[in-house]
């Protein structure tokens, strides 16, 4: 599939490092193509670089990829996305009251507010609930992490499962896109646990089913 990551970051680069010789196509959307390291991360990944807008034209699929404070402004740079897939894969942190924490909750959500950002586009929130090391590379776990989403449209997300299968997660529909208000309080847990509880970023939820009962 042509996918475009808008963002150069962390969270960008380990998806395109998650995604790399699985045969996709994929071009970083950047404002300045000589920013730093933005060069070497495209020779690593294999990937293009364009223009944000230029690279989401020619895509079939729009990877969000940056901090939720620059995204409103970035969003409005890409042009006409109606029809296209797009992953939202930001939560929107900030600081409250001295704390790191979600900025929208309960009635809203990161979500819901990029879908009204982009309304002709098929928006799913996913590839927000795991650190960068596990975007970036899973397949030593015991279990395929887990990786919610949610979204309006069966389509977009039957085309998102696969790539979230290629990335080595089992994909889990959460239900529509207002479901966002639900996974990104679940990526606040996996940061408190790994960040403020010591328990490191190189981890993941599972979910793990019963496939057989247990005779008493």
């Amino acid at each position: 599939m042509r996918i475009a990551i808008i963002g150069t970051g962390h969270v960008g680069g380990a998806i395109a490092r998650g995604l790399h010789g699985k045969g996709h196509d994929i071009t970083f959307g950047i404002r300045d193509p000589g920013a730093p390291g933005a060069e070497a991360l495209a020779f690593e990944t294999g990937a293009g670089i364009a223009p944000p807008s230029e690279a989401s034209a020619g895509a079939e699929i729009v990877v969000l990829a940056m901090p939720w404070a620059a995204a409103e402004s970035a969003v409005a740079g890409l042009g006409d996305l109606a029809g296209k897939i797009v992953i939202d894969c930001m939560n929107p942190l900030g600081m409250v009251d001295g704390a790191l924490a979600l900025t929208l909750g309960h009635s809203g959500s990161g979500g819901e507010t990029v879908q009204a950002w982009l309304p002709g586009a098929r928006v799913l929130k996913t590839l927000n609930q795991v650190g960068l090391e596990i975007l970036a590379a899973n397949a030593d776990l015991p279990h395929r992490p887990g990786m919610f989403m949610a979204g309006e449209d069966r389509e977009a997300k039957t085309a998102v499962a696969r790539l979230l299968h290629a990335l080595g997660f089992a994909p889990e529909d959460a239900g529509g896109i207002v479901a966002s208000r639900l996974l990104e309080p679940f990526a606040m847990l996996w940061i408190t646990q790994a960040v403020m509880r010591g328990k490191g970023r190189d981890w993941a939820f599972a979910i793990v089913n019963r496939t057989e009962e247990i005779t008493p």
